[in-house]
């Protein structure tokens, strides 16, 4: 079962919803910007708990899993570029990925992937270069040489060197030959390693967000890894005061909002988390 989902950004404070004819004028309704991110977030809602009839329509499918912090940046991202695309879900806790249909698009058998007019990408990063190649609008790369290499090596940073390190596969390696604590604390070095290095990397960057006031693709990166490591490895951000902020400012974006787990329609209730 596949799910339809749409994004609309926000950037004005104050927002024209619509045009109409009244006392023999034309004349606008506004509304405030916390005032439509309620309600874009509520669309968001109703959308993803119905299949959508109509949604083989849309040429771009995204195959994603609720709880996977890879498929979490694609979304994201989706929501920040004002795409449409038709939710795919792939259950990872049913073996999903195992199926040959899945196979025949991810021999790896990872989400995320996305399908866009017959194009196949895999990898959260492939995703999000093939996104700003073919849909310049909303860029999250900029175009300044060093903000746009600092956004390239924080995303790898996440990528490589934190997410793919605490995987449930790695952990659940781990603590099969070790126990569940000494894989928990594997977990708790990588993370703080990795946001060591991205604490470094940005503080001289930063302004709200990761290389300075607009979203970018390192936030697109940072703020699911930042959630993540709060909610399932209660990592104390205290020690990472510039990840932090960029956090509290990605988690009042409704982009943001509109990507979180709990709001994807493969989302259970109640859930447990296990897959990183």
């Amino acid at each position: 079962t596949s799910f339809l989902t749409a994004s609309v950004s926000v950037s004005l404070s104050v927002c024209v919803i619509e045009e109409h004819w009244a006392n023999g004028k034309f004349c606008k309704l506004t509304i405030d910007k916390a005032s439509i991110s309620r309600i874009l977030i509520e669309m968001e809602d109703n959308s993803s708990s119905s299949v959508s009839s109509s949604s083989s329509a849309y040429s771009m499918k995204l195959y994603s899993y609720w709880e996977s912090s890879c498929s979490w940046r694609v979304r994201f991202a989706l929501k920040l570029k004002g795409l449409l695309y038709e939710y795919e879900p792939v259950d990872l806790r049913k073996g999903d990925q195992f199926s040959p249909e899945f196979e025949k698009i991810n021999p790896l058998r990872y989400v995320p992937v996305l399908v866009d007019e017959g194009v196949v990408v895999s990898d959260s990063l492939a995703i999000l270069m093939y996104l700003e190649d073919k849909y310049p609008q909303n860029q999250l790369l900029p175009t300044d040489p060093r903000r746009r290499a600092v956004n390239l090596q924080a995303a790898s940073i996440v990528n490589c060197n934190i997410q793919s390190l605490h995987m449930k596969t790695v952990l659940g390696s781990i603590e099969s030959k070790l126990g569940k604590e000494e894989s928990l604390a594997w977990a708790e070095q990588v993370i703080e390693k990795g946001f060591t290095a991205l604490e470094k990397l940005l503080k001289d960057y930063a302004g709200s967000y990761s290389a300075g006031d607009e979203v970018s693709m390192a936030d697109v990166f940072l703020a699911p890894q930042i959630s993540i490591a709060i909610s399932r490895f209660h990592i104390d951000m205290s020690k990472f005061p510039t990840l932090a902020k960029i956090h509290e400012s990605c988690k009042a974006l409704p982009e943001f909002q509109a990507s979180l787990p709990e709001r994807q329609p493969d989302y259970p209730d109640p859930a447990r988390s296990t897959i990183a």
